[in-house]
């Protein structure tokens, strides 16, 4: 049986939000330009996301895992480093994603809204 949101702690309900958020988030970026973790996780950061790599990084394998993002290995300064861009499916994830958020702003939001 499903666990109903709202049923859940105040803590849990948030992270449940910021998870999304987080998502969508690396989809934007994605979309726009390759990425790497650490500057996906300043970028989080300046907007007030406190996202460790562990948490990071399996999102952007679970992203990939989903068909959502592509990445590749990369020398860099002579370090190997990890990019991503995202796919077709990610941009039409993204799209669908900001439908819902503009839909759902309008909602709870009213005038307020952006």
């Amino acid at each position: 049986m499903p666990i109903s949101v709202s049923s859940l702690p105040e803590g849990a309900r948030v992270r449940e939000f910021q998870r999304g958020a987080v998502r969508l988030h690396i989809l934007h970026h994605a979309a726009e330009e390759e990425i790497h973790g650490a500057w996906m996780t300043e970028e989080l950061a300046s907007h007030g996301y406190r996202i460790s790599p562990g948490t990071l990084y399996p999102t952007l394998h679970r992203l990939e895992a989903d068909g959502l993002l592509l990445s590749e290995q990369r020398v860099v300064d002579g370090r190997t480093r990890r990019v991503y861009r995202a796919t077709e499916a990610g941009r039409r994830a993204l799209a669908d994603d900001r439908r819902a958020l503009r839909e759902l702003a309008r909602e709870v939001l009213g005038d307020e809204a952006p």
